[in-house]
Order: structure tokens, then C-alpha cells, then sequence
């Protein structure tokens, strides 16, 4: 009755691709149960909206209905795909698409990530587009990376990457490697409203992808590819096969096992140490409260005991589509867990370091770049000003810095480094997206370096801070499953004082200026027009502080939490750590009693 009152009534298609859901799963039944139990909420949220492309792609949980990932949209996406690159590449039926998975699954339903990907490839092979379909789950890095390198009009990666078990998702690539951006989202999310009867029974048949001839297997010809490229990353070669120090590697039950492995002995050292327990593949992620590295020690138990027995002092961990990576540390005893921001410091240092031995001359920094999203730290900020090479922010979300890294190779400069403050690095012009399996051997090198020289990633990182500035930095969220609290809180925000006027403090210090990407507001340029694009989906404001902090609050594009970042850049010369810390935590926790108000909003706090 619900879906008969909406928009889809009237809709053929809809009528039509309904019927799909008891195609290959009893999905109807699960609607008509939410039915005769009279949760019509659900099912409304179900039937009656769309899924929409985030920071990372298309991301739901699996299960019935159009807002949710399943068979049925998955080839909707796929065929709305289709009608655009066809408007965009004559020579789409040449170039084809790449499709990658992850090893995602719902043992109850049938779903997963490698039936997706399967039928992904149906649809295009039904028009006769060429598919290099992975026969096996791989590193989301190698979609783009395979795209690149075949000259591929697009890829797609079926993965929900950190998120919870339920959940997985379509991520889209464009030619050029990068993650899909404006225009490209919004006009494919139109293509598939456009597109949203399955054209023919083809488009169900999973098997197509394994016996029609447009469709090959990269996986053998990318993995050693990207192995013989990862080499440019190296610089100490001899010093990893002689060095004693041990690692540990969690690929916390995805796909990153195999590839870290293989990534180390391209580099030279003997393969880490694997956890047992998160060695394999496991869709229901069963070691772990939660499949997302970036939670810290809760989440890396198994890894830091295994290393404490094995004499192991470091820890890497990718998350299950290792485009992702944590490290941890040991050192007089205890584990010092790297949020995002001090890796970045640890890894731009150290592309910097390398980069400057072989280009000696001052000059030669100008056609060098460094990237970061917004809300992460301005620690390369901080290298840019001293060492003369550029930084450049963008919005959150790797497509924008991938965007940008290719208009930077077009006009003939170098991207040495890139991160976002959640554990994504990218170091070098590899893949353009941030990539957990080079980042590991990258790390595992700068580590082995610094051994030599009787320091540890710690002690360099308080090096580079003498060097360059602290700067100190607290990330986290709250979570929050109710869209119109979430506008509530942002409204509130933007009229904290009157109508239309910002928060003038926080935490007892004046608020300098305000940047609210969403309605394209900045207080600090002349126009107040935020440089950043304006990006109206989504919500995003920054303030930054009389005191030095600048602090951000913004909803995920992947998960139903809104989070908040601060940072407090200190004056060369100010090694306070301790007093750095206590400043900035003040800062942070007005901003999140005061401005989001999770008791008055019943927000969920950070259970880890």
C-alpha cells in the first residue's frame, strides 16, 4: 500500500523490477512480512527512496527494497551505468569496464559481494561491452589501478570496505581511475532512475560472466604489474632484507592477506607475521566488534598480543578491502597506536625525505604536491612552508584528491603524497586512491630505516614535530539514525545566535572564522564564498578558533554518524604536549556538548 502511494506506482519499471526480487531471492517475502506486521516505516524506507552516491560510492545494507543493496539495484546501477559511459565514450564497446570485489557475503540471503560483481558483468556483456572481471576478490586499489592501466571507460568495485557485516556497496571509477565526482554522480544516478527495468532475462544470469568470450580474467597480468610498480616506492632495498625487526599484519578477515605478503617481499623483507584468526576471509567478521582498523587498540586485541609473543614492534593492519591502514607500535613496554594525521606526518616526511636525495636542487620542489582532505591535519601544510613544495586541501572523500592528482599529471607535476585523516594514504602516483597494501610496505621500510638509526616511528614523529610545529588532533563521532535530528542539529548551528548567525565561541575562545561548505559560506574571504565546493548533500562546517584550533563537524557519506575533527597547530618552539593536549580537549568537548548536544539528541557516543 505504501509503495502504491508513491512515485513508483505509476511506474512501470518499478512495477516490473519489483517482480526481480524473488528472481534469485525470496526478497518479497521479507517485504510482505514487514507488511503483515504493519512496519511501515520500514518499509517505506525501504521501497520508497533510492540509494544515492556518497564520499565512497553507492553503500547499503543488503536486503530488500530499492534503498538497499541487492541483486535488483546492483543491475539497475549497472545498466544506468551503461546509458551514461555510452553518451560518454563512443568507444565504450572497445575500452569495457573492470570489475572488482570484495569477499562480503549474507550466508541467509545468498548476496554477496562476488555474485554482485558477477552480475555486474552480465549487464554490460549483455550490450556486448567488453568485461575484465577479477576471478577473485581483490584490494579495492586494484579497480582503479586495472582501469588505468587497460584504458578502461570505468570500474567498479563491489565493497562496503570498514562498514558493519550487513552492509556492502558500488563503487564507481572513472577513466581516468578517480572515484566518480560531480557531474559524473549525478548524472549516472539519473541514467539508472532512467533505467530501472531489467532489459532482458541476461542481466540475471550470473553465469554469463563465465563463459562468454567479452569477458577475461586481469588478475594475474594487474597483481604483477602493480608488484614490478611498487618498486618506484622502495628506496632501501638492501637495509629491509637485513633488518631484524619483526611485524605483525592483520587483514582483519578480508582481502589483504595475500597482497601485504607479496608487497613485503617486493620490498625485500620477509613477509609479516599474519593474525590467524583474521588471516582468512570472513564475512561475518567474527574476531571483531567492528571490521574498521581506525578504532584503535579495542579493535587490534588479537594483533598487538600475537606481536607481543612473537617480539614483533610493529603492527599493520589493512581493513577488509585493504585500501586502508593502521599502526601500532611497541615501545618500552606499551603500544602506541598512530591515529591517521600522525602516520600522514610519518609517511609525508618521509616521500619528502627520499624524494629530496635525489632532487637536491631548491627549485626542483615547485612542480611537487602534497594533498590532503580539509578536516585532516595541516601537517604538510606545515612541510609545504619550509621545504617549498605545494599542499593543496580538498573536501573529504579520496575521489576529490584522485580528481586533482590527475589534473596535476596532466599539467606536469608530481603528487608525492596524499592522505585523509581515516587511515587512507596514498604515497606516490600508484593508484589514484588511497591504498592500504603499498602503505604497509611503505611503512614497514620507514620503520626498518629509522632501526637503523636507533630511533622509532615515535621518536621521528616528535622529530618531525620539533622540525615543523606540533600539532595536535583529536577525531571521533556520534552516531545518529534519524536524518531529520541531524538536520535539526545543523540548523541549529547555523542560527546559534539569531537567525542566520553562527556560534561566536567555543570552549571560552572566539570564533575567528566560519566555513560552511554546504551553503558555500566562508566569513574569511572577501566574498564570503567558500573556496571548497559547495556540497549541498551533504553537511560540513568548519570554525576556526582565536587560539589556533580549527575544528570541523560533518555527516559521513558511508555511515550514519556525524563527525567531528580539532586541531591545534602550535608556534614553532611550543613542546607542550601535555598542555597542547588539555587545550585541545577542552576545545573539543564544548564542541560536542555544546554545538551537538548527544544527550538532548539521543546521539550515540563511540561505543570503542
Amino acid at each position: 500500500e505504501e509503495n502504491r502511494r508513491t512515485k513508483h506506482s505509476d511506474n512501470k519499471s518499478d512495477q516490473s523490477s519489483f517482480t526481480g526480487f524473488s528472481y534469485n531471492f525470496n526478497y518479497n517475502s521479507t517485504c510482505l512480512a514487514l507488511l503483515a506486521s504493519r512496519r511501515l516505516d520500514e518499509l517505506r524506507s525501504r521501497l520508497c527512496s533510492r540509494m544515492s552516491f556518497g564520499t565512497a560510492g553507492l553503500r547499503a545494507p543488503m536486503g530488500a527494497g530499492f534503498s538497499r543493496i541487492n541483486d535488483l539495484t546492483v543491475i539497475q546501477s549497472t545498466q544506468g551505468l551503461y546509458s551514461y559511459l555510452c553518451r560518454c565514450f563512443p568507444d565504450v564497446s572497445s575500452r569495457g569496464l573492470v570489475v572488482g570485489f570484495d569477499t562480503r557475503g549474507q550466508e541467509e540471503s545468498g548476496c554477496s559481494s562476488q555474485r554482485l560483481a558477477r552480475l555486474t558483468a552480465a549487464v554490460m556483456l549483455s550490450k556486448d561491452i567488453p568485461v575484465r572481471l577479477f576471478s577473485s576478490y581483490v584490494p579495492t586499489p586494484y579497480v582503479p589501478y586495472a582501469v588505468r592501466k587497460f584504458g578502461a571507460a570505468a570500474g567498479v568495485m563491489i565493497t562496503a570496505s570498514h562498514n558493519p557485516k550487513e552492509d556492502n556497496g558500488y563503487k564507481v571509477y572513472w577513466c581516468n581511475g578517480a572515484q566518480i565526482s560531480s557531474p559524473h554522480d549525478k548524472e549516472i544516478l539519473r541514467s539508472i532512475e532512467e533505467q530501472l527495468e531489467p532489459w532482458s532475462a541476461s542481466c540475471w544470469e550470473e553465469e554469463l560472466a563465465g563463459h562468454c568470450s567479452l569477458r577475461t580474467d586481469p588478475l594475474q597480468e594487474v597483481n604483477s604489474s602493480y608488484m614490478e610498480e611498487l618498486n618506484s616506492l622502495c628506496f632501501h632495498r638492501d637495509l629491509n632484507a637485513s633488518s631484524p625487526l619483526k611485524f605483525v599484519h592483520s587483514s582483519f578477515h578480508g582481502v589483504g592477506h595475500v597482497f601485504v605478503q607479496q608487497a613485503f617481499r617486493t620490498f625485500g623483507f620477509a613477509p609479516p607475521i599474519p593474525v590467524p584468526e583474521q588471516r582468512d576471509p570472513d564475512p561475518n567478521f567474527s574476531s571483531v566488534r567492528c571490521p574498521n582498523p581506525e578504532e584503535g587498540e579495542a579493535v587490534l586485541e588479537l594483533s598487538l598480543r600475537l606481536a607481543e609473543r612473537e617480539n614483533a614492534t610493529v603492527v599493520l593492519a589493512t581493513d577488509p578491502d585493504a585500501d586502508r591502514l593502521a599502526v601500532a607500535e611497541q615501545s618500552g613496554g606499551c603500544w602506541k597506536v598512530f591515529s591517521g594525521n600522525e602516520l600522514a606526518a610519518l609517511l609525508g616526511w618521509w616521500m619528502f625525505f627520499n624524494w629530496r636525495e635525489s632532487h637536491p636542487e631548491p627549485a626542483d620542489a615547485q612542480s611537487v604536491y602534497m594533498l590532503a582532505t580539509t578536516v585532516s591535519s595541516k601537517i604538510l601544510q606545515a612541510f609545504a612552508r619550509i621545504e617549498g613544495f605545494h599542499f593543496e586541501e580538498t573536501l573529504p572523500g579520496f575521489k576529490w584528491i584522485g580528481k586533482r592528482m590527475h589534473e596535476l599529471a596532466k599539467t606536469g607535476n608530481l603528487m608525492l603524497f596524499a592522505f585523509e585523516e581515516s587511515i587512507g594514504f596514498l604515497c606516490g602516483s600508484l593508484v589514484p586512491d588511497k591504498d592500504g597494501v603499498s602503505a604497509a610496505a611503505v611503512v614497514a621500510e620507514l620503520a626498518a630505516y629509522l632501526h637503523s638509526r636507533n630511533l622509532t616511528l615515535n621518536q621521528q614523529l616528535h622529530n618531525i614535530y620539533q622540525t615543523y610545529g606540533y600539532h595536535v588532533s583529536k577525531t571521533s563521532y556520534v552516531i545518529c539514525n534519524d536524518p531529520p535530528t541531524i538536520q535539526k542539529i545543523f540548523s541549529r548551528i547555523r542560527n546559534f545566535d539569531g537567525e542566520g548567525s553562527y556560534p561566536k565561541t567555543c570552549g571560552g575562545h572566539n570564533v575567528l572564522h566560519v566555513r560552511d561548505v554546504t551553503t558555500g559560506y566562508d566569513s574569511s574571504q572577501p566574498d564570503h564564498r567558500s573556496v571548497l565546493p559547495v556540497t549541498k548533500s551533504s553537511q560540513m562546517i568548519t570554525f576556526t578558533l582565536q587560539n589556533g584550533v580549527v575544528a570541523t563537524l560533518r555527516t559521513s557519506g558511508t555511515e550514519p554518524k556525524i563527525k567531528y575533527y580539532s586541531e591545534l597547530c602550535a608556534a614553532l618552539g611550543n613542546s607542550d604536549m601535555a598542555g597542547l593536549q588539555e587545550e585541545l580537549q577542552s576545545v573539543t568537548q564544548a564542541l560536542l556538548d555544546d554545538f551537538l548536544e548527544p544527550d538532548r539528541n539521543n546521539l550515540i557516543r563511540r561505543f570503542v
